[in-house]
């Protein structure tokens, strides 16, 4: 039987809806962008433990449940047998899309009573859609099929496909892990079932986990009826039947033991090994960074819940959001970060609040290449400021300009209402020039002009970039004007088309202090035109934010006693703070700063490289009665 079906999570009990295919992102996740854990687990042999649960964790170490320990999925929707146990979730290569993989059990029936599993996948972790396959009933020679238990899912790289491994008894034969590869919507198994693994002794073997860890594959599993304990052997090829086995029982207790199931805290080197202690009823936590020894570390873990046989998997904040919006945030759950904004690398953050659209849309340049190599721009939109949708790449410099292709950088855009219509105008760097490109939507696409606005040095300029422009319209003429530079301010006027520069009004308005390095901003604010910038280079950790002010959007520019307003922040790992817009929440005197700075935790540590592997926060900006700006505390 392959049953399809497509369920969704939250309708534990209720009637189900149908929801449409949802594309996974194109990016695998940076572990950088991990901000919680997530646990699937079930709870026992009765009534409705057998289904799916949730909880989550801040640190890998304390865990809260979802939905109030109740299933996120309902059983019977799912299963042949109205159970299912033993939930491992997998995050896709693709870094969006998740498989999750079931034992389907009623273990009322008793042990020996089932022949399916249930294969399952998301693009939220909350919408699954699902598939029974019965390994009876799907393949010959089945008849004396006793058990089909505890699959779980890796990706083979050598093969490029998902490999769903299980163990089966035959019989009065042993438990045998067997694999075979999943299609390619996760939807059913191809080809026959394969032994896996090949121990020496020819005993039981079940509750199989297997991890990567620098080439080698591990795989811990429980001896079944031999000793019954956790074991290890490890490979350099999956499917090649040769396995390294270890001697020693990795569990450290005498209590009787079953599905491990091994993790690695993120950003760092140690791996937790967790099972069940199935006659205890509760769960014993260990550490290791060689996955060789393991140390207890009980006293370091906490749970309003008492878990059976289940995996654990890092997620990022937007994960977390999806999964807290649903079944709420459990008490005593720490706050979600509020920074990054962005998943990925990103940098020298442009943002507008588009009038039309009731929404704000943020213009970064695309980062993590070296040598600031990057090709594309995109775009990404907010009601809140807090939760970011990317939209889409909105313009490509291999595919859509014709005057360049290489160094997308520091890209700039404005809202334009004229009469009943608006256009979007976007300034973007390439090559060390500066384009303009048109659009009827602030998502694009963005049409480029066909040649570049700026590719000159103002007159008496004689070094630095023509790079990271920045557009602003005088509140007070309607004019509006480009600025632009590295090692140079220079602005001018633009034509009312906004693509073309106005003769003669060019000027160079440098500030006068020698901090000036680049990425200017330009807002105006009761009666003061403000002009931030960036202080040294990008890949120093002291690259940071200074600002003046003018009674004129062309200066000159008086610089305040104290203008440092933004700057790292060592004891929170926060670095690299800079290239910045500002943003005004509308009708309202409530302004935010939004900036790039080294990625965290460990970009700190790569060197030169920091400055190619950005992220993009942003931060309330306060000002003082004077007008002057206070100091910006940069968060996470």
């Amino acid at each position: 039987m392959n049953k399809v079906k497509t369920v969704i999570a939250a309708a534990l009990i209720m009637g189900l809806l149908v929801v449409p295919h949802l594309e996974a992102g194109a990016n695998n996740v940076r572990e950088k962008d991990y901000v919680a854990y997530l646990f699937s687990y079930f709870t026992g042999n009765t009534g409705d433990e057998e289904a799916v649960r949730y909880a989550i964790s801040a640190d890998g170490f304390n865990y809260l449940t979802l939905n109030d320990n109740e299933p996120v999925i309902d059983s019977r929707e799912i299963s042949s047998t109205g159970g299912v146990r033993d939930p491992h979730i997998l995050r896709g290569e693709d870094g969006g899309t998740f498989y999750m993989v079931l034992t389907d059990m009623v273990s009322a029936r008793g042990w020996s009573s089932n022949r399916a599993m249930v294969l399952l996948k998301s693009t939220d972790l909350v919408n699954w859609s699902s598939s029974v396959i019965n390994i009876q009933e799907k393949y010959d020679h089945q008849e004396d099929l006793l058990r089909v238990w505890a699959p779980q899912t890796i990706f083979d790289k050598e093969e490029g496909k998902y490999m769903v491994y299980w163990s089966m008894k035959h019989g009065d034969g042993p438990d045998i892990i067997y694999y075979a590869y999943a299609n390619a919507d996760f939807t059913d198994l191809e080809g026959k079932p394969k032994q896996l693994f090949f121990p020496e002794s020819g005993r039981s073997c079940i509750d199989g986990d297997i991890v990567l860890k620098d080439s080698l594959y591990y795989m811990f599993y429980k001896t079944e009826g031999h000793g019954n304990g956790i074991k290890l052997a490890t490979t350099a090829s999956l499917t090649s039947g040769k396995w390294q086995e270890y001697d020693d029982y990795k569990q450290q207790t005498t209590q009787a033991v079953e599905g491990s199931s091994l993790f690695r805290l993120i950003n760092s080197d140690t791996y937790i090994l967790m099972y069940d202690m199935y006659m205890a009823g509760k769960y014993q936590f260990t550490e290791s960074t060689d996955l060789k020894e393991f140390t207890v570390i009980d006293h370091e873990i906490s749970m309003d819940f008492h878990p059976r046989h289940g995996s654990i998997i890092p997620i990022t904040r937007k994960e977390l959001m999806r999964l807290t919006d649903k079944w709420g945030h459990p008490e005593g759950f720490p706050a979600i970060p509020n920074n990054p904004v962005l998943e990925g690398y990103f940098a020298d953050p442009e943002i507008i609040y588009s009038e039309k659209h009731g929404k704000y849309f943020l213009y970064p340049t695309s980062d993590g290449y070296h040598g600031w190599s990057g090709t594309y721009f995109k775009t990404f939109s907010s009601e809140d400021l807090v939760t970011w949708e990317e939209e889409a790449v909105i313009l490509d410099l291999k595919k859509d300009v014709e005057w360049a292709d290489r160094n997308a950088w520091a890209p700039c855009a404005i809202e334009v209402r004229k009469g009943k219509k608006y256009k979007y105008y976007y300034y973007f760097t390439a090559a060390q020039k500066i384009g303009v490109a048109v659009a009827d939507h602030p998502a694009g696409p963005f049409t480029d002009s066909g040649k570049p606005l700026i590719n000159f040095k103002p007159e008496g300029v004689n070094r630095g970039q023509e790079i990271d422009p920045d557009i602003f319209i005088d509140p007070k003429s309607k004019k509006p004007y480009l600025y632009w530079g590295n090692g140079y301010l220079a602005a001018v006027e633009l034509e009312k088309n906004m693509t073309e520069i106005k003769p003669n009004t060019e000027v160079v308005m440098t500030p006068s202090d020698n901090t000036f390095r680049e990425g200017v901003e330009v807002f105006y604010r009761n009666g003061l035109y403000y002009f931030l910038w960036s202080e040294n280079d990008t890949r120093d950790e002291d690259y940071r934010v200074r600002y003046g002010t003018s009674t004129s959007p062309t200066g000159p520019i008086d610089i305040p006693e104290n203008n440092l307003i933004l700057s790292k922040r060592p004891e929170k790992g926060i670095y690299g703070t800079g290239h910045n817009s500002v943003i005004q929440v509308p009708g309202k005197d409530e302004w935010y700063i939004v900036y790039h700075r080294f990625s965290r935790p460990n970009g700190i540590k790569m060197g030169s490289d920091a400055g190619f592997h950005r992220e993009v926060a942003i931060d309330k900006m306060d000002f003082n009665s004077d007008g002057s700006i206070k100091v910006v505390e940069p968060t996470i």
